[in-house]
């Protein structure tokens, strides 16, 4: 976690140097919820930030563990959200007078939510308040953005699932993230399937428009 004073988080990175691949990182309760706050962005702000209009890849595997969280909250009803007039994160809000988390900025800029589906609007505010996922959790998010509650034996299963038997050819590696981290990880999300490895191990080939 980054302090107040910056814009960046950071999560733990687990490598498999021999076939160059990220096998999932380590990441705590506010790089999730950074995560599945890219998925309340409006599509046109989308669409300016990664020029792309193409939804495949592993967007649709981050879509579908925020839905998982949705506990069936029924449909969704138009109003007004704010964000940071910065964009220094995807934070959003439906109180204008609320800071930003990272830059303490009023998030005064109008972003609309629009959808078919209607949601208790209590539950709306309280879920943008307190995050997406429960605190003192650390999680896994695979390489295609797969998330899950970090364990041991999740870790082990996952090492098994690759054929990892040579645990010196793994790696630790610390990254940020930031805003310019996000971007790249949504532009990847929709061309890839290895999203943590085309972003932070070929950053050259994931250019951000």
């Amino acid at each position: 976690m980054a302090s107040s004073s910056s814009t960046k988080m950071s999560m733990k990175l687990l490598i498999d140097t021999k076939n160059q691949r990220v096998l999932f990182a380590e990441a705590s309760k506010y790089v999730i919820d950074f995560l599945f706050n890219l998925l309340c962005l409006p599509i046109g702000t989308v669409m300016k930030l990664i020029s792309s209009n193409d939804m495949v890849g592993s967007l649709c595997n981050l879509y579908n563990v925020g839905a998982k969280n949705d506990d069936n909250d029924g449909d969704v009803q138009r109003s007004k959200l704010y964000m940071c007039p910065t964009r220094c994160g995807f934070l959003m809000t439906h109180d204008n007078k609320t800071r930003c988390y990272y830059c303490n900025q009023y998030m005064i800029k109008e972003a609309t939510l629009v959808g078919d589906n209607k949601v208790d609007e209590k539950k709306t505010s309280n879920r943008i308040k307190n995050g997406f996922v429960k605190d003192a959790i650390t999680f896994m998010v695979m390489d295609d953005l797969v998330i899950q509650p970090m364990s041991a034996i999740s870790s082990i299963t996952l090492l098994n699932k690759f054929n990892v038997k040579e645990i010196d050819t793994l790696q630790e590696k610390v990254v940020e993230m930031g805003m310019d981290e996000g971007i790249k990880l949504l532009k990847a999300s929709l061309h890839s399937k290895m999203v943590l490895t085309s972003v932070f191990l070929k950053a050259a080939k994931v250019e951000i428009f």
